[in-house]
């Protein structure tokens, strides 16, 4: 049974050189009782994923 399902998020930084897509496109299916872990390089939008889904989540 899904219990977490993501399709196309994006989340994006204003910046003076125009818009920053720290997260781009980004599909993922959790089912209840599964665990995700994000790994990746410094910098790379782990934090703003989940910064994106709790916004998501708490409306």
């Amino acid at each position: 049974m899904t219990f977490l399902k993501v399709e196309g998020l994006s989340s994006e930084y204003s910046s003076s050189r125009g818009p920053v897509y720290a997260v781009d496109d980004v599909d993922f299916e959790l089912d209840s009782g599964e665990s995700i872990g994000i790994a990746g390089e410094s910098a790379c939008g782990k934090s703003t994923l989940g910064l994106s889904l709790i916004r998501m989540l708490l409306g």
